[in-house]
């Protein structure tokens, strides 16, 4: 067990600006979108990424995306950002807890990169699409012979489509749902038709839920917050 790698905390955290933000002067917007700027670029111990979803669903307008070794950096940044004054604007919509392990199915399956799974390395591809499930009880119930048998016809689907890196995370007992998949790719027409392709897979029927998936655009902190009302 001492030589087991250490587990990531992976956070998706999406906000929605309130219209009323919207409607202050365009110098106090750009005074909170510095203010805000400066706490997100200054994150300590942690990765961290932004996105916007403007345009792309009602609740939500930016996601940031954070990986750090613990649940305390987590909570430090959530409390810094919310004593901002843009951050009294912002509502937490929709939020993602997981953290990184590594995948039994893969022990069996010869998965490029498998054995870095345990460590999340975005790619810094301009589209990201989160995308959250849970199993059924009956596939905890399938032996795992029958289990591994429909995660390889799984994995070889994925593979059709390398220009799509998935990042995988897991949720048990930390939040509502019990994976949390990040999706980064150049070409969202890729990722639909993958998507596409996993729901004839024979698995399909095991999985309970997987919305609500979010679609968001990289940018850099500044992109991000600007994007929010120019």
């Amino acid at each position: 067990m001492a030589n087991q790698p250490v587990a990531q905390v992976v956070k998706y955290t999406f906000y929605k600006v309130a219209s009323e933000w919207r409607r202050l002067s365009e110098e106090a917007r750009a005074e909170d979108k510095r203010e805000l700027a400066v706490v997100l670029d200054s994150a300590e111990g942690m990765m961290l990424r932004t996105y916007s979803l403007m345009g792309m669903r009602a609740d939500a307008d930016i996601m940031v995306w954070t990986v750090s070794a613990d649940l305390e950096h987590v909570q430090a940044l959530a409390t810094r950002v919310a004593a901002t004054h843009l951050g009294s604007y912002l509502e937490t919509t929709t939020s993602y807890l997981a953290m990184t392990r590594h995948s039994m199915y893969l022990d069996e399956h010869d998965h490029e990169g498998g054995e870095n799974r345990t460590r999340i390395r975005p790619m810094g591809r301009p589209y990201l699409f989160v995308y959250p499930f849970i199993k059924t009880h009956g596939w905890y119930q399938l032996s795992m012979e029958e289990r591994q048998r429909m995660m390889n016809e799984h994995f070889e689907v994925g593979h059709k489509y390398p220009e799509v890196k998935i990042h995988t995370t897991y949720s048990y007992g930390l939040d509502d749902q019990e994976f949390v998949l990040g999706f980064e790719t150049d070409n969202p027409a890729q990722f639909m038709q993958l998507v596409m392709d996993l729901r004839l897979a024979e698995q399909r029927p095991y999985t309970e839920r997987d919305v609500p998936i979010f679609s968001c655009l990289l940018g850099s902190t500044e992109q991000v917050l600007n994007s929010l009302a120019g």
